[in-house]
């Protein structure tokens, strides 16, 4: 076996108005904006990615916004929740900033002795903040959001699903242990810093998602380059028919759709989103893949205008 997987890399999402997307994340949450790209199999489209100051793996959540999408389902075969960190001692002035800028978001309770913050972007993304006493002090981006009480990165995911009993084996093999049970969540631990969490909602009868605008598209663990061949046979054994390697510049993926519906992506730690541009300038400007280059005045054109920095 491959060496057990330490957290989540990324999480990707679909949006709609990316310039009301681009402010939420980085003026409401204070994350940065790490990567201004395009999708690469539909560059009709952006693809941002927000993270922590350098866009460190388990800190980077990513959108595909599509210009006036419908609104997806949330539900059945989905990454239903994405998770942040958050010190404990933040949970007040979270509670107090997403009140003042008008977020959509519940009352705080706790789950499995950490104090939870549910909330919604604007396109009705299921959010949480969770609060830890162990949380990182990380790498917090300059901006609105003071470093003290900057999210740290991801805490984790949750999968709805009709039945858990697939994932429970395939995250053993992947090096997470189940640690807490309540109900119909059961959860399950790597042993990382950021994004080690995966909880595992079972109901048969819950509504099956539908992707749309505030709904995942699949969630992404880190691996090694030197080892993700390896995974793509983990894969394999478990019944699944992955993607072959594929280069997506800042790190190499690996796909795979689940039984239960949700998507899996095994990607690469390197070489991050300083490849192609300085840690300073990350994200002030387009950057497409050498392949994508001689298309740039093309893809240009197609997307709409964003706010520079």
């Amino acid at each position: 076996m491959p060496s057990d997987i330490p957290g989540i890399h990324h999480v990707t999402a679909i949006g709609s108005d990316p310039a009301r997307n681009l402010a939420f994340y980085t003026e409401t949450l204070g994350l940065r904006l790490v990567k201004r790209s395009v999708n690469q199999d539909d560059v009709s489209v952006y693809h941002l990615f927000y993270g922590d100051h350098g866009g460190s793996p388990g800190t980077s959540m990513t959108f595909f916004p599509y210009q006036n999408a419908r609104p997806g389902q949330v539900g059945q075969g989905q990454v239903s929740t994405t998770q942040f960190l958050i010190p404990d001692s933040a949970v007040d002035y979270w509670v107090d900033r997403l009140a003042a800028e008008g977020v959509d978001a519940d009352d705080p309770h706790e789950r499995f002795g950490d104090t939870v913050v549910p909330f919604r972007d604007p396109d009705g993304l299921p959010l949480e903040l969770v609060a830890r006493a162990d949380a990182p002090a990380g790498d917090p981006p300059a901006g609105p959001v003071p470093a003290d009480h900057a999210i740290r990165g991801f805490f984790g995911v949750d999968l709805a699903l009709a039945s858990t009993e697939w994932y429970e084996s395939m995250l053993a093999d992947m090096g997470y242990e189940a640690t807490a049970q309540a109900g119909d969540r059961q959860r399950f631990e790597a042993d990382g810093d950021l994004g080690y969490a995966v909880d595992l909602l079972e109901d048969p009868q819950a509504q099956r998602g539908a992707p749309g605008a505030g709904t995942v598209h699949h969630v992404a663990f880190q691996v090694t380059e030197e080892e993700q061949e390896a995974w793509r046979q983990v894969l394999t054994d478990h019944g699944l028919r992955p993607t072959e390697i594929i280069d997506r510049k800042w790190f190499k993926s690996v796909y795979a759709r689940t039984p239960g519906g949700v998507l899996f992506e095994f990607a690469t730690k390197s070489p991050g989103y300083t490849v192609d541009e300085d840690l300073d300038s990350l994200g002030d400007r387009l950057v497409l893949p050498e392949w994508l280059e001689d298309r740039r005045d093309e893809i240009q054109a197609g997307l709409p205008a964003l706010p520079s920095r």
